[in-house]
């Protein structure tokens, strides 16, 4: 049965009899109309049905890489004792902050404290003889392939709001994630798996939660899958015993129909279509999934790669092989937590923390370079490696460092980068970003345009209004992808 709305919106289905004349007049306008519709499309077009929201859509243009991989450190990993040396800040260890520097307002709000030096030694390492620290051993080996950006910012000072900022271009939730932008423009590389997986190290939640992967105003179908923690990612991908595989396609097709049927008496909503959609792809999940995240048929010499031999490497580097997988078999955005709840938090006890963080990710990052470069995978992989923010130069409780949204390092790798090569700079004592400046939006923008959208011409109206993933400001780094 059809319906429509009348004036007053209220639902009237079409075989009662019209109420007013312009009851009447809108029935019949829209039959005509339809017809009309018909005429212009063709019968085929114009009654066929909608094309999945998932299916593979042309880009821009030709992006330099198919897939994203993103490390987010969440917590706030120090640039001052991982990729961006001071010197200086040596020095003037147990010193105030020179009056020649400003002083930020910071997340503890502790001001006057006395600057902190980094314990770390430092190498040059590959042919580009870039800085990395002795809390990064493993992935020093491959900064060839890195393109270490020095000089990103950000607007938060607490976590809720950067972790947001950094996942959607917001400190304010309710706008849709980067991942979901990503699929939005470009669709599924896989009709049997999620478009879009969140990965995690430990059983938290990122603070601020599902919005962090979520769509915001756009439709629900294009929002991010979290994966459990564990051996165990997917629950209930097998039928239970005696549930052949007709009788549970007929239960998701009388459960269509039935959602199908509530949907025509209501508005559109977009989160019963995601329910539809979700229901469906459950179902083809369950031929490739169980597959995809069975890691047991890997060669244990991959995951001895990925440091899953060692206690200390063994939950990252699972999640980290596992991204590998599924980028392998065309999802398109996957993104893998370490210390998911703020773990890299270091606002006391800064050192012994930092040692233990750094070296249970730094195994698993670089067997994921590695493991991607010798499949031939990294060419069309983008690796983001970061955190919402990084960490000031002056101490916190003696032992500590506090948020530092102001300068702070992120890294990139494959999918079309110049790796070799630094990007801006702080000052000399790693607080504020002074050369070549980037901002979130900046960042959101390279990422967008490494896989072939343009983040000015990517665009979802919604309330009246055009909305683009970077609000209508930011710049592609250039250097990224020309060195």
């Amino acid at each position: 049965m059809k319906f429509y709305r009348n004036q007053n919106r209220e639902i009237v289905p079409h075989r009662e009899a019209a109420l007013s004349r312009r009851d009447f007049l809108l029935r019949a306008g829209g039959g005509m109309t339809g017809l009309v519709l018909a005429g212009l499309l063709g019968t085929d077009r114009a009654f066929a049905s909608p094309a999945t929201p998932l299916a593979p859509k042309a880009g821009h243009y030709a992006g330099t890489a198919k897939q994203v991989i993103f490390l987010f450190m969440e917590g706030g990993p120090s640039h001052i004792d991982t990729f961006d040396p001071k010197p200086l800040l040596n020095q003037l260890d147990g010193e105030a902050l020179p009056k020649s520097f400003k002083e930020p307002i910071t997340a503890m709000g502790e001001q006057g404290s006395p600057l902190m030096g980094s314990p770390r030694k430092w190498k040059r390492h590959g042919e580009s003889g870039l800085w990395v620290s002795d809390w990064f051993p493993n992935v020093a080996k491959h900064v060839d392939e890195l393109a270490i950006i020095r000089s990103c910012w950000a607007d938060g000072l607490n976590h809720v709001g950067s972790v947001c900022q950094m996942n959607t271009g917001s400190t304010i939730g309710g706008r849709p994630s980067l991942g979901s932008w990503a699929v939005y423009g470009l669709g599924s590389l896989n009709e049997n798996l999620p478009s879009y997986v969140v990965l995690a190290d430990r059983n938290k939640m990122p603070l601020g939660g599902v919005r962090n992967w979520g769509t915001g105003f756009m439709p629900a179908s294009y929002q991010g899958t979290l994966f459990q923690n564990g051996t165990v990612p997917i629950q209930n991908l097998v039928p239970p015993e005696g549930i052949s595989d007709t009788r549970q396609r007929k239960k998701l097709d009388l459960l269509t129909r039935l959602n199908r049927k509530h949907s025509e008496r209501n508005d559109f909503d977009d989160e019963l279509e995601a329910r539809i959609n979700a229901y469906e792809m459950a179902y083809r999940m369950q031929a490739e999934a169980p597959e995809a995240v069975d890691i047991s048929s890997e060669a244990e010499s991959t995951k001895s790669l990925y440091g899953m031999d060692r206690k200390e490497t063994e939950p990252f580097g699972r999640q980290c092989l596992l991204a590998r997988r599924l980028v392998e078999r065309g999802v398109r955005f996957v993104q893998v937590y370490s210390g998911a709840g703020s773990a890299w938090d270091t606002h006391a006890n800064h050192e012994k923390r930092s040692t233990q963080l750094c070296e249970s990710v730094d195994s698993p990052i670089a067997g994921l370079l590695s493991d991607l470069k010798q499949r031939g995978m990294l060419e069309d992989t983008l690796v983001v490696w970061g955190g919402e923010f990084g960490r000031t130069p002056m101490s916190e409780k003696g032992d500590g460092r506090d948020h530092n949204p102001f300068g702070f390092t992120m890294w990139m790798a494959g999918g079309g980068v110049k790796g070799g090569q630094t990007i801006g700079t702080t000052d000399e004592l790693g607080l504020w970003a002074v050369e070549e400046k980037t901002h979130v939006h900046d960042l959101h923008a390279s990422i967008l345009h490494a896989i072939g959208l343009d983040h000015m011409n990517l665009e979802f109206k919604t309330g009246g209004r055009l909305e683009r993933p970077t609000i209508n400001t930011g710049n592609v780094v250039e250097k990224l992808f020309t060195g």
